[in-house]
């Protein structure tokens, strides 16, 4: 199949690969762009994984205050060098994600900054809610452990849709950054200011 150069080069600009990556990955899904994407992003992820391992001491501390001036967030993105730091896409992944924290409010950066038992509390809350419904016996602790698990996928950044493309979650968009920059990134710490909370 023949693969023009627009084609490498708009999925380029949508993913930020490179240009061969971009070929191989149209050659692959018989230039469906759709595909295409879905083929960088999983090649990404195994090229981000490699970087994870990786020390990240250099970064930014991002500031976003909301229009109203009601609601502000503080986020610490780490990545490898100064260079990355100062790089505008990792700027505006750092203005994207402070904007995703103002809008979505998570609770932590992954499951393992949850507190265990307000994880069980809320499990508490389902089975009583699946026991009032009548649901068979059987089937509540399933239920239960997928209204968990969607809760905690709602309440932690990395897990949660991210708000300018729903298609991807926030761990997506990190992953993307790490292929394009070539460092690890990670995030740090964040906190949500809400005038009055």
């Amino acid at each position: 199949m023949e693969i023009s150069a627009k084609e490498v080069m708009e999925l380029r600009k949508t993913t930020g690969a490179g240009m061969m990556d971009c070929k191989k990955a149209l050659l692959e899904t018989n230039g469906d762009k759709t595909a295409a994407i879905k083929y960088l992003r999983e090649k990404g992820i195994s090229k981000a994984a490699k970087k994870a391992e990786r020390a990240t001491r250099e970064g930014l501390i991002y500031s976003y205050i909301h229009a109203n001036g009601k609601l502000g967030v503080l986020l610490e993105m780490n990545c490898e060098t100064d260079f990355v730091a100062r790089n505008e896409i990792f700027v505006e992944l750092c203005k994207n994600l402070a904007m995703h924290i103002a809008a979505t409010d998570p609770i932590a950066i992954d499951e393992s900054g949850l507190d265990q038992a307000k994880i069980d509390a809320e499990a508490e809350i389902y089975r009583n809610k699946a026991l009032n419904d009548g649901k068979p016996e059987q089937i509540i602790d399933r239920i239960v452990s997928g209204q968990v698990e969607k809760y905690k996928k709602s309440i932690c950044l990395l897990s949660q849709e991210f708000v300018k493309d729903p298609d991807k979650t926030v761990h997506d968009v990190i992953t993307e950054a790490i292929v394009t920059l070539g460092e690890n990134i990670q995030v740090g710490r964040f906190i949500r200011y809400s005038l009055g909370a």
